[in-house]
């Protein structure tokens, strides 16, 4: 599928698993109206996986108080993605996980959004936001080895909903509450003579 920002984001209809409960139709179809999250990651059962897992289950308080849901999906079998939540945290498992993982077996939602590993038949890292109108406004694809950064992903939300507040672009390193300006000549050389480097967040 190939690079997805400023696309409506493809739709999907698949099993998915919410701790410890089966959703035959789960879809996202059912987010209309809300920003979303979706990550995908390569297995159940693996090493950096659940390091990510529970990186978004600690911070999902967070996500949702900006109106944003989260939703994880793997080529797994929703079985296994119920066997792995009643594996402990200590024992490398996601017990604990609230956020619905997608059962994506046959593995068209990964091939869908272009993230599918076609030697190993496992999605890379593929994270994708999803504005309320259903359009993709920022996706980041990390190799297989390689964790994302949740806090990145939260960055991106604040700068997204900050812009379609406010209408001011968020200049490179921005975080919530630092300077941001009007998209006009006017208002970048002002940014730069008043407000660069802009502070260090604490």
């Amino acid at each position: 599928m190939g690079l997805l920002v400023g696309r409506s984001a493809p739709h999907f209809k698949a099993k998915a698993v919410v701790e410890n409960s089966i959703l035959d139709e789960f879809s996202l179809h059912q987010f209309e109206g809300k920003y979303v999250i979706l990550f995908f990651y390569p297995l159940d059962f693996t090493f950096v996986c659940p390091t990510e897992m529970h990186a978004f289950q600690d911070n999902l308080h967070e996500f949702q108080a900006r109106g944003c849901s989260v939703i994880g999906c793997s080529v797994d079998s929703h079985f296994s993605h119920l066997a792995w939540l009643k594996c402990p945290k200590a024992k490398g498992g996601i017990e604990g996980i609230t956020y619905p993982i997608i059962a994506d077996l046959n593995k068209t939602i990964a091939r869908d959004y272009g993230v599918l590993h076609v030697e190993e038949g496992v999605a890379y890292r593929g994270l994708f936001l999803i504005d309320k109108a259903g359009v993709v406004r920022h996706q980041v694809v990390n190799d297989l080895s390689l964790g994302r950064s949740v806090p990145e992903a939260l960055r991106m939300l604040d700068a997204l909903q900050f812009f379609e507040l406010n209408g001011e672009v968020c200049p490179a390193n921005w975080h919530s509450g630092q300077s941001a300006f009007k998209p006009t000549q006017e208002g970048l050389e002002g940014f730069f003579s008043r407000d660069y480097p802009p502070p260090k967040v604490k």
